[in-house]
């Protein structure tokens, strides 16, 4: 038997397709990664589902707790052919198993298989099927559909432990998604809460006593009008002031600049703009303070924020001090003192203008820090917060 030539080093040798597939996979994972809103996640998988098996049609559903798919997104299909299909589907026939027995399922042709119920008249027709669930432990939170193999030969083994794989990276991509969008929900949830309370706290009492006030400067006019005047100038200034507490309330909504600037010279601006703002001597210091983690600068900002909120609003301070000062090995402590009225913190409520203190601990707790509140009546407030060394 002939011996064959030797191979040409200069020709690449043969793809291994193997290979190809863990690539493509890999390829697919980095595309769904890249994202966390749960929808586009979910438009991520349904296409890289589709483009590695190389299929004509892909769908990927979330079943709700009612018999139907909460979400259910499609690759291949136009938006005037997915209009003309109607609602979403529901969980019968061949969807309903797949997802009940959390198996993959492969067919020749889908329309043979006893369980198959029909699809509506504008849905295009579908023959080689391959669905495979995506779970999360004991839990089917979705499963990849695809049809029709643009080759003929169908899916095979291969193209199966592609999408289980596919299926498994999915699994972990939607749950951190899901878990990113609630995060998000309830920062909405709580700030919503904030800017409540602020506007109910500040604002809709300012602007009450605006319109009493002009109701009486409005009734003064015929018969006293010099008290009218004066009662016309304090409609101007409490107008003033809601204008200062509306604005207040829509800064801090901006997420401070912590990345371009720092810490503290964010801090170190904001003082100064309170400073030339209010009565009050408000100072600021920094000592052998180094970058921290994104998520401590913003609580140490967010609290000193609070704090001399409280200590210019609420405590009538004549002078506040913030001082910022690192700590070894690569910590930080933050102290914002006042000399303002004071309070007990033993009967601290949950409401009231006391609120702020229940925020700056929270934001201490998610980032590790401690905080500790110093008060008495008459005696000022000293707030600290030191988050600690990485």
């Amino acid at each position: 038997m002939p011996t064959p030539p030797p191979a040409d080093p200069r020709e690449p040798a043969p793809a291994d397709p193997s290979l190809a597939g863990i690539e493509a996979v890999s390829g697919a994972v980095l595309a769904m990664s890249r994202h966390l809103e749960v929808g586009e996640v979910l438009r991520r998988i349904t296409a890289s589902a589709r483009t590695l098996l190389d299929a004509e049609y892909a769908a990927l559903g979330v079943p709700d707790d009612h018999g139907g798919f909460a979400q259910f997104v499609v690759d291949g299909v136009s938006e005037e052919q997915w209009r003309a299909i109607g609602p979403l589907p529901r969980q019968h026939g061949v969807l309903a198993a797949l997802l009940a027995e959390a198996v993959p399922s492969r067919m020749a042709d889908v329309r043979r298989d006893p369980r198959f119920e029909g699809w509506p008249a504008a849905h295009p027709e579908l023959s080689d099927f391959l669905g495979v669930p995506i779970t999360d432990g004991d839990e089917t939170i979705g499963a990849i559909f695809l049809a029709n193999k643009r080759d003929s030969a169908g899916f095979t083994d291969h193209d199966e432990e592609l999408v289980r794989i596919l299926a498994a990276h999915a699994a972990i991509a939607l749950t951190n998604a899901r878990l990113y969008e609630r995060s998000r929900e309830l920062t909405l949830a709580g700030e919503r809460a904030r800017i409540a309370h602020e506007l109910h706290d500040a604002v809709s009492q300012k602007l009450f006593s605006l319109r009493l006030t002009a109701q009486a400067a409005a009734a003064l006019l015929d018969r006293d009008p010099a008290r009218a005047r004066r009662e016309l100038a304090e409609v101007s200034r409490l107008a003033a002031e809601a204008a200062d507490e509306l604005r207040a309330v829509v800064v801090e909504l901006r997420p401070a600049a912590l990345e371009e600037d720092g810490l503290v010279a964010t801090l170190a601006s904001q003082v100064e703009v309170l400073n030339r703002a209010h009565s009050a001597r408000v100072t600021f210091t920094a000592c052998c303070v180094r970058a921290l983690p994104p998520a401590q600068e913003e609580a140490l900002l967010r609290v000193a924020q609070e704090a001399l909120h409280n200590a210019l609003r609420h405590a009538r301070a004549e002078s506040v001090a913030v001082e910022l000062r690192g700590t070894c090995p690569r910590g930080a402590l933050l102290r914002v003192a006042d000399d303002g009225c004071g309070f007990d913190p033993h009967t601290v409520r949950r409401a009231g203008r006391h609120l702020g203190l229940v925020s700056m601990r929270d934001r201490a707790a998610r980032t590790g820090a401690t905080l500790t509140v110093e008060s008495a009546p008459g005696k000022g407030t000293t707030v600290e917060m030191e988050v600690p060394g990485g």
